[in-house]
Parts: structure tokens; sequence; C-alpha cells
């Protein structure tokens, strides 16, 4: 059983909304593995420590429908007995009578006939009854019965009348089965449905696990993330069965090569009931992958139709194969694949060669676009490599032709493998070793496989000369290994983009040359300033013009646009203003005009991520959808895609769209992005953990997030955002302060602004609550540092050197100065009033509601109450729709210190019991949070010696002589659950 429940977070709530809705009954049923026995135990503990109740659980033994009577309901008696002993038991039976419970277990004595009448059965299961509801009467109660499809006849009619007859006793009756056990005879199969139809009576399905659920089932397993491939593998081989994912683990982490003997057995249990031909006609079938055609299946096994269909039908309804459309399908890949396995060497050989040779004589056999693959499935299964080899080739072009780069990609390696077996390789497939080794390192960059594809790359250019002659092949090669390193987030990537450039003359003019300039220009820009990248894209964009080539003059047209970035938006044209604009809207017109869908997705990428600097978050959403679609469709939703994905959940979080950028950040880590592109998503992902005040979840997202450590700002600063923003709402200001010592010492990277002013502002901000002029003003004030250098005028000289472009920079600089004015001592209501209008114009909520919470503080201090409470009652309904659980918390405190009215606070009941007055209360927290007098009262907004005379009265009334004394008896009673500050 693994280390951690995952997956079942939704059936555990079913089952504990139905505990607290008993009585009641909870059908549970899933296929062997999924966990079902774990889910009942992580119950046990909402049920014995949640609830304060009582579990009672028996299971039915595996000795068939007819087997051991009553087996659960003996196993559930004895455990409650060895818990209240037999006079406990006796106690809540009607006059003690224990004997008529005597058949069920021995301890309870002899039966009073050696036969039972219907009239004592009837007796027995009502005494059960009894006793169960007695149970239930001094708290909630679940009584579970596990493994019901091994149950015997007597065991199916006590629990169908438990549930029949349950009265209003908080009872709740819980019984499991295995689903893929009950074949259409099968006698559980009628008691469900019966009593399905039941008042009070739920089903609940356990399905198997997500590919996310898979992830976090191995971490658990191994102590640490599996690896892309490992988690690959893992999954589809299990197929979300959560025990035979810890089956399939080896104890060294990695995945094991042949099943465990007791998982096989468990696989192969059902099939060795089945009769020999079916047996015969399901290993022939284990050969054809996890699903077959009819028709192929009838070829391979030279069985007519009819007689296929008679074979297979016992395999059917014993629920190993199911009917899938004209064809079938193994309830379990795991099943095929012990069926296969369980094949000797000749056979396997003998099997496979059937299956090639059906498809030669017959290509309709399969599907249209599966020939190929099939073949050189097959002919590689039968170690037939020339076929093998020659089909793979043809596979590979298939599938590259309907953007299937991951399959294009095996086909190519399958053909690389098989090379040096086959002689005359090259004359087969028309292409030689370095050819096929190119075109593998286009579809591994395709399909995101970059350190296969980087291999790949060495490789070949262990074979191509360095001759002149081979210069345009050699920077090709490396320019494809300097984009793939930068998506690994090797900082080393960009001396191949400089090689490939240098390895191919000026002139006369090439497009090998400009592509280079422009891979040069993309990806140089990010991390290695501006002004080698504008070279390269000015030179591109000579050459496209000298050759007439329009696509390059877009690609370099677009590069120029990104080396030239800005943020301030043209409502004229709805677009970037200035030069950039124009170069972007040319380059989408020619994406548009040629069909170019690389170009048209790489426009895509670059206006979703304008639209989003600009604060025009709803543009952003929509753009970025719509590429995203477009990239899936494409076959490269896991490289361009995440990139499409990050720019679809960025303008989410900003809008305060959580659990939407949630579910989009989910679905773009399933898929495994690349290293350049997982910093983006782990931080936006840590936000929205901030948002919602889960901390320690946030925690968790910015370490992933610090796993690149290259300086591209959209990485670095933005992982150091979540840093400082998250060190804010720990309440560890000088931690957040130091967030930002990375931005000072980094001022001219690229995009320098978009990332570096919220860091600085959030940076500022703690320098406010540091100096006692913040939203948590009651700790004694501390210093600001940098360096050992008073962090205020660093932070003040960075800001000044930044520009503003467009209205989300703009509202972080208002943001930044209302706070370093409040950093100086001073609460200025104007200045936050008009970064708050700013956040309402582009929409952010969030950042609305925080800008008014510091200029209610502001009001406060300014003694304009109505002012503060119209302020904090907008504050509180932003934060209650954004599920601002630390936001609202805030709220709510500064409400209550400035006595402006709203929600009381946890303990109030209690404080009222002790005499005191809710202000003696407030003031009572401060005291056993350790706060002074002159603490107090500044958090209070009351002078010192009014802090003090309350102090004097919370003593008085406590019976206690010291502050110390009065903290200890705040705590002992549990007045409040966590301190103030």
């Amino acid at each position: 059983m693994g280390p951690v429940l995952v997956g079942r977070a939704i059936e555990l709530a079913e089952l504990t909304r139905a505990l607290d809705a008993a009585p009641g009954a909870v059908l549970v049923g899933g296929e062997a593995g999924l966990g079902k026995t774990r889910l009942i135990r992580e119950f046990r503990s909402v049920v014995e420590c949640d609830r304060n109740g009582r579990m009672l659980v028996g299971g039915c033994l595996e000795l068939g429908s007819d087997g051991l009577p009553f087996a659960p309901f003996t196993t559930v008696l004895r455990g409650l007995v060895r818990d209240i002993g037999l006079d406990g038991v006796a106690a809540l039976l009607p006059r003690g009578d224990t004997g008529g419970l005597a058949r069920l277990l021995p301890e309870f004595g002899d039966p009073d006939t050696q036969a039972a009448s219907a009239e004592e059965r009837a007796r027995m299961f009502e005494l059960v009854l009894t006793l169960l509801e007695r149970l239930a009467e001094s708290g909630p109660m679940a009584l579970v019965i596990e493994d019901a499809h091994w149950a015997d006849r007597s065991t199916r009619d006590l629990l169908s009348f438990l549930i029949r007859n349950v009265g209003t006793a908080p009872l709740l009756i819980v019984v499991t089965y295995r689903a893929d056990e009950l074949h259409r005879s099968h006698p559980l199969r009628p008691m469900l449905a019966e009593l399905g139809r039941v008042e009070r009576v739920r089903r609940m399905d356990v399905s198997r696990l997500a590919r996310h659920d898979v992830a976090a089932l191995c971490a658990g397993i191994l102590g640490h993330e599996p690896d892309h491939d490992l988690l690959d593998r893992v999954y589809a081989r299990s197929e979300g069965n959560p025990l035979f994912v810890e089956a399939l683990l080896d104890s060294d982490g990695t995945l094991a090569c042949e099943l465990p003997e007791s998982l096989r057995d468990l696989l192969l249990a059902g099939v060795q009931r089945l009769p020999e031909e079916t047996q015969d006609a399901l290993r022939d079938a284990s050969g054809g992958g996890t699903r077959i055609e009819h028709r192929l299946l009838s070829a391979v096994t030279g069985l007519d139709d009819a007689t296929l269909t008679r074979v297979l039908r016992p395999a059917v309804a014993a629920n190993v194969l199911v009917v899938d459309g004209d064809g079938y399908a193994f309830r379990h890949a795991l099943i095929r694949e012990a069926l296969h396995d369980d094949l000797l060497p000749g056979e396997h050989t003998r099997l496979h060669t059937r299956y090639a040779q059906a498809l030669e004589n017959d290509a309709g056999l399969v599907p249209p676009g599966r020939l190929w693959i099939e073949l050189s499935h097959h002919w590689n299964a039968a170690h037939d490599a020339t076929w093998a080899l020659v089909s793979a080739w043809k596979a590979a072009a298939d599938t590259r032709k309907a953007a299937a780069h991951a399959e294009s990609l095996a086909m190519k390696q399958r053909v690389l493998q098989l090379w040096d077996r086959v002689p005359d390789a090259a004359e087969r497939i028309g292409a030689d070793h370095v050819e096929v080794l190119r075109e593998a390192v286009r579809t591994a960059e395709l399909s995101g496989e970059f350190e296969q594809g980087i291999k790949l790359v060495t490789a070949a250019l262990r074979e191509v000369g360095t001759g002149p002659e081979n210069a345009a092949v050699r920077a090709d090669l490396l320019a494809h290994r300097g984009r793939m390193s930068f998506d690994l987030a090797r900082p080393g990537f960009i001396e191949d983009l400089r090689t490939a450039v240098a390895l191919l003359p000026a002139e006369p003019p090439t497009r090998a040359r400009a592509d280079a300039l422009i891979t040069l220009a993309r990806f140089g820009r990010l991390i290695h300033g501006t002004e080698e990248a504008r070279e390269a894209a000015r030179e591109s964009l000579r050459i496209s013009r000298a050759l007439d080539d329009r696509i390059v003059e877009a690609h370099a047209l677009h590069a120029l646009a990104c080396v030239d970035f800005n943020y301030s938006f043209d409502y004229s044209t709805g677009g970037m203003a200035g030069e950039g604009g124009v170069w972007l809207g040319r380059t989408r017109d020619i994406a548009e005009e040629s069909g170019n869908q690389e170009l048209q997705l790489q426009v895509a990428v670059t206006r979703s991520h304008f639209y989003e600097g600009a604060g025009q978050h709803e543009l952003a959403i929509a753009v970025a959808r719509a590429g995203l679609e477009q990239a899936f469709e494409n076959g490269v939703g896991r490289t361009r895609g995440s990139i499409l994905a990050s720019n679809q959940a960025e303008p989410l979080v900003s809008l305060g769209r959580w659990d939407e950028a949630r579910a989009v950040l989910s679905k773009a880590m399933e898929q495994a992005p690349p290293m350049s592109i997982r910093t983006s998503l782990f931080v936006l992902s840590g936000e929205v953990a901030v948002g919602h005040g889960d901390l320690a979840e946030a925690e968790s997202w910015l370490r992933s997030a610090r796993e690149v450590t290259w300086r591209k700002t959209q990485d670095l600063f933005a992982a150091l955002r979540l840093e400082a923003a998250l060190r804010i709402e720990q309440g560890r200001f000088a931690d957040a302060v130091a967030a930002a010592g990375l931005v000072l010492e980094c001022p001219e990277l690229p995009d320098d602004a978009r990332y570096a002013w919220p860091v600085l502002t959030l940076a500022t901000m703690a320098c406010a609550e540091l100096r006692g002029t913040g939203l948590r003003g009651t700790a004694p004030p501390a210093p600001a540092v940098l360096d050992d250098r008073p962090a205020l005028p660093l932070l003040a000289e960075r800001v000044a050197a930044l520009s503003v472009q467009g209205p989300l920079q703009e509202a972080w600089r208002l943001t930044y100065s209302a706070a370093a004015t409040a950093a100086d001592g001073v609460l200025e209501r104007s200045a936050w009033d008009l970064a708050g209008a700013a956040w309402r114009d582009i929409g952010q909520r969030y950042n609305l509601a925080v800008a008014l919470l510091w200029a209610a503080l502001a009001a406060i201090h300014d003694g304009d109450r109505d002012a503060a409470g119209v302020r904090l009652r907008e504050a509180d309904d932003l934060a209650r729709e954004l599920g601002a659980r630390l936001l609202l918390e805030r709220v709510a405190d500064l409400t209550r210190r400035a006595r402006l009215g709203g929600p009381a606070r946890p303990g109030d009941a209690n404080g009222a019991s002790l005499g005191l007055t809710p202000r003696e209360l407030e003031v009572l927290r401060l005291v056993a949070d350790g706060q002074s007098n002159r603490d107090i009262a500044k958090a209070l907004f009351i002078s010192a010696k009014t802090a003090s005379v309350h102090v004097s009265n919370i003593l008085g009334k406590l019976g206690v002589t010291s502050r110390g004394e009065a903290a200890a008896t705040a705590h002992r009673l549990g007045l409040f659950r966590e301190p103030v500050s």
C-alpha cells in the first residue's frame, strides 16, 4: 500500500458527506488495485478522529459465492467484543440476550437449535441491526463490508436487510466490491441494482488515477518527483491503477522490466478460469496490442467470424475483454502484457510474423494511418530487421504528415537502432545515416524531446565533415542544439548559436545564414542583451529581402519586434505602439496570408505576452487560448503549447480567476513542458496559492521555481516576485526586502521594467511594514537593510532608472510611490487611492483590494473613519469574491483594531463569559502576543494610558497579578487560535 493517498479527495469527501447525513449506505465499486481499501483506511481517520465516531470493518473471503456464511459480520463482532467485551455487547441488546448472535460468533454461546428456522434467522438479523443502531446512539457509526464480490448468499441477505431497515440512528453502511469481478451472472449484480433504487443509498465508482495523480503517487513512493520519461512509462503501463503503479516501480526508482509474480497472478487469475480455446485466442490477441479489430484477429487466428465470436464470448462475459466498436480491448493493458510475456520465444516470433503477413495481405485490417507503424512493430518483434527498418521509415513519414511528432521520432529512432543490422539500409530507404539523424533531430525538437535531440545532434556532428562543403549542415545542427539547450535552461546555448552564424559566409546571401541569424536574435536577446540580437535581426531582414523570401522576412520582422519590445498600448490599432507594433503587425499579416503554422504560433505567443504586459488581460487570454488550441492541433502542445498555456494562465491570475488559472497550469504541467517554461508555470501556481492563503503550497512552488538559476528576467525576477509576496504574507518582511537583492544587481537584463517593478514595489511595502507604518503595525520597528545598507535608498535608486510602459507598469509605479511614502513614515491616502484606481482600470481585483486596505489604514490615521469604512467594505467584498483568505483576515483585523465593526473574532463568547468587553478581549489578545502598552496603543489606535487602564481591568477580571499570567490564562482557555501578528 502506497505511502500517500492521491486522487481520492472527491471520494473521501463524498463518504464524509454520507456520514454526516447518516443513516444511509454507499456502494463503492472499482476494479482491483484502485485503492478502495486505502480509501476506507483514510475514511476511518475521518470517522474516529474528526467525527469522534466508531468504524467496524469486516471483509468477505475468497471462497466463492457460496462460501463461509456471514464471514464479514463474524469479523465485525469479534472486533467489537475485543473492544467492549461480551458484557458490553450484551448491554446494548434487549434483555442482554446475546444468544441470538451465537450463529455469528461462538463466543456468544451455543445456538438454541442446530438448524435455524426462518424466524430465528430473522431474529438474528434484527439483533444485528439493533446492536449497530445502539452503538450509533453514542456517535456517528460506520459499518464497512469489504470485497462484497466474494460475499456468500447469507452475507448478501443480511447486508440488504440492514441497508433497507436502518432507522434514524447515524449509521452509515459502506460496501466495497470489485466491479471487474462482476460478470453478467454474478449474484451481487441484482443486489446492487435493487439497492440502488433504495432511498439514502448512493453508488460511488472509484476510477483510475489521472496522470498528475500518478505523478504524485510516484513522488510519494520515490521520495522525489519522477522524471518525465519514467512517469510516461509508469502511467502507460499502469493505466492509472495505484496498485500497478506501486508494483511497477522497483526499489531503486526504476521501472520493473518484468511484472512481479504477485501482480501477474492477479492479472491472469480471471484468464485461467476460461476455456482453453478462449485462452488460446487471448494469447493471439495479446500480440495485437491493447485493442484489436475483430477482422484482424480472425485473420491471425484462422478462425471464421462466427467461431471467433463464440470463442471470445466467455472472455467478454468474464470482463477480461470488452467490446470496443468493431473490435476488442483488454480490460487492462497489463492483462495483455502478462499474456504476451507468457509466450515462449518461438511462439512469440511466429505470432508476430502471422500479424505482419496478415497486414501485408490486407492493409484494410487496421485503421488508416496505422499500417506502417503496425508492420514495423510486428516485423521488429518477429526479429526481421530489414522489413522492420523499411516499415519504420515509411511510418515516420506518415506520422510526420499527421503532426504526430513523438510517434515519428520513435520510428526514426527504430531506423537508427536497426541500421547496423541492415547492410543496404541507405539504398532501401533512399537516405543515408546522417540524413536520418538530421530528420530525427528536427522531430526531437518538435516533440520536446530535447535531451534526446541534443544526443542526436552530437552523434550527427561526429559523422559530418568539417570542410566548407558541410558548413550549412553543421550550422543547422548547431542551431538545433542551441535552441534545445535554451529550452533546457542551459546558458551555454549562445555559443552554439554564434558558431552556427560564423560557419555561414555573409556573401552571397543565403537562407541558411538568415535562419541562423534569426535564431541568434530570438534566443540571444532573452539573456545576453539586445544589441547583438538587434544587429542579427536586421541582417536577416536584409538577406530575406535580397532573396525575396517572405517567410524569412516575417521571421526577421518578428525577431526585430521582440528585440525592441515595448508595452505601450495603441488604442487605435489594438496592439503594440511604435515601430515594434508595425513589425509585429506585418509578421502577423504574412503568417495569415501564407498559412504558415509556425509563424502563426510565434505571433500568438508574442501578442499574448504583449497584451498581458500592457494590462490588457482579457485580450491576452483570448489570444493565448486560441493559440493553445492551434498548438495541440499541430502536435506541438508540449513545446509551443506550454508557452501559450503560461500566457493564458498569467492574465487569469492577474484577474483573480485563480481556479481557471490552476486548471490551465495543471494541464500544462501534465505535458512535462521544457525547463525554460517550467519556471513560469511554477511561479504562477505559487501566486495562486499565495492568493488563496495556502502558504505551505506556495513555498513548495517557490522551491520548484528556483530549479532554474539563469539570468532571464522572465524566470529570475518572476521567482523573486513570488518570493517577496510569500514572505510578506508570512510576516517575514526582512526576507521580502532581501528578495529584491538580485533585481538590484541585474539592472541591464532584457525586459527589465516589466519584471522588476513588482519585486521592487513589494520590497518597498515590506520596508513600510518593518518601519511600523504598514498593515501589521503591531511589532516594534526594525531596520530594512540590503547588504548592511539601508534598503529604501537602494530601491529608490533602482526604481529611478526604470521605464514605465503601459497601464500595468503605471499601476506598479503608483503603488511603489505610495509604499515608498509609507516606508518614509507617512501614510498618504491619496497616493493609495491613485494606485487603487490604476488597478481598477485594468481589472486586477487582488491588487485593488490591497491598495484599498492601505488607503483605509491611511484614512484611519487621518481620523476619517467613514472613508476607512468605505474602503474596507469594498476590500472585504473583493477578498470574498477572490477566495483570498489571508487578505480577508487582514481586512477583518484592521476593521476590529479601528473599532469600525465587523464580524466577531473567534473566542468572543469565551471572553464575554469571563466578563471581558470586546475591547478588553482585543487588548488581551495583544498581551498574549507579548505586546507592550505602547505597541497595543499603536495597534488599536488608542493612547498608551488607555491601553494601561485596559490591562489593569483585564488582570482584575481574570484574577491574576501579571501580564504573563494573563497571557497564560488566555492560552489555557483557548481564547485565541493564533497570534495577532
